[in-house]
């Protein structure tokens, strides 16, 4: 598999819907999905071909086979430092385990209006080593001092790093509203009004583009016809809903080719270590200098997208030891897991190929962390490097399951809030 990133420039207002509520206002997701990005390019290559397609060609591999090109969702890559605005394409999803102060949340970086924001800090291995210590864990805000400390609220938000510092890129909405139309007399119709909730097609008041970026995890055989056509067609695509009123008009440009590279080796020794001085410091502190066992491994699965996930034939938002053998097919009876911090919620679409909506499914949401350990260090070293690749449960070829091993902000503790 290898990489082709994607920068996709919103020309025109777009309509992602979130889901079809009960009322009126139809509501716009804060990102790209990657089953918009895909049918948008699924739609464009049927388009070319008159929708004369054969089992076994290019069209099948991409899209039907049992290892189909994955589309990641597109988050956006829009970074305004020192009123100069900075793309970036590795943009993540914060754990759900941090946190940030509740009256000034956000990045020390992204100043506030007048003080600045506090900073934000990860709780996911101090709650870890409190519970095991038999304390209770009770965050408060690292700077602002008060008898009870500051609350602190989550922190959830994209993320990117620029020089060392770190910024939280969003998505900024507003409401369109639209007369309905009498399709007998094509007049509008007295008393229908409907709105449709889109992103902005700029940022703030200087017009400037909004930027979102992604990627397609392409077979390597097929990378080069993808690229060329994605470059050949970067005008042609639309994105989101309502098309044919002029909105979800974008540019998309496809980045050089790259290799998949891991550094799940590396992640996972910086997290242990971590880890291990956090566990002493609170053993010394209590009066229990007892060390986690040498011989366990701990690490994260740390969800990037929303993921559809199945045991035993039911919808589940916890990712289980069973699941995790099942899904990886290593065997390894060590493996245990402690904690899950997750939500879920409800997603649904539109099959454009079949004109029908889709399933509604029940999504356990990005951000999600899940806590395990391991005594066979080696056996999983390729299974995690996998997960990265392909993910986690249903539909990752439409940006489902997206995964990261132990997420760097799990080792910024409380007193080092960035």
């Amino acid at each position: 598999m290898k990489k082709i990133n994607l920068e996709i420039k919103a020309l025109s207002p777009l309509a992602i819907g979130r889901q079809k509520p009960g009322g009126n206002i139809s509501e716009a997701e804060t990102f790209i999905p990657g089953s918009v990005i895909r049918g948008a390019v699924a739609g464009q290559i049927l388009k070319e071909a008159n929708q004369q397609i054969e089992e076994g060609d290019d069209f099948h591999k991409l899209f039907l086979s049992e290892n189909p090109a994955l589309f990641q969702n597109a988050y956006p890559g829009n970074l305004k430092i020192d009123d100069i605005d900075i793309i970036k394409n590795d943009v993540r999803v914060l754990p759900t385990t941090v946190l940030s102060s509740k009256r000034k949340s956000g990045f020390k970086s992204q100043e506030a209006e007048e003080t600045g924001n506090n900073g934000v800090f990860d709780t996911l291995i101090d709650r870890f080593c409190a519970e095991n210590h038999s304390q209770i864990y009770h965050p408060n805000c690292p700077i602002e001092k008060t008898m009870y400390g500051e609350r602190v609220d989550n922190f959830s938000s994209f993320y990117a790093e620029h020089n060392d510092e770190y910024y939280s890129p969003s998505a900024k909405t507003r409401l369109l509203t639209r007369v309905g139309i009498n399709r007998r007399r094509a007049t509008s119709e007295e008393r229908v009004l409907y709105s449709i909730e889109v992103l902005n097609e700029s940022k703030e008041r200087k017009k400037q583009p909004a930027i979102y970026t992604s990627a397609i995890l392409v077979p390597d055989d097929l990378v080069d016809s993808l690229h060329t056509f994605i470059d050949n067609h970067q005008h042609n695509f639309r994105l989101g809903g309502s098309s044919s009123r002029g909105l979800g008009k974008v540019k998309i440009t496809a980045k050089k080719q790259s290799d998949i590279k891991s550094n799940v080796d590396n992640q996972i020794n910086q997290f242990n270590q971590k880890l291990r001085i956090r566990w002493n410091e609170w053993g010394n502190i209590f009066g229990n200098a007892s060390e986690l066992p040498s011989s366990r491994i701990y690490f994260t699965i740390d969800l990037q997208a929303d993921a559809i996930l199945t045991e035993n034939w039911r919808r589940t938002t916890v990712i289980s030891e069973t699941m995790l053998h099942q899904v990886t097919g290593v065997n390894d009876s060590s493996l245990q897991l402690y904690t899950a911090y997750s939500s879920y919620d409800y997603r649904s679409g539109w099959n454009a190929a079949w004109g029908l909506m889709k399933d509604v499914e029940l999504v356990t949401n990005r951000g999600s962390v899940y806590l395990f350990s391991t005594e066979n260090k080696d056996l999983w070293l390729k299974a995690w490097e996998d997960l990265e690749v392909y993910g986690i449960g249903d539909r990752t070829s439409e940006g489902f399951g997206q995964v990261q091993i132990c997420n760097e902000f799990h080792n910024v503790f409380q007193e080092e809030a960035l």
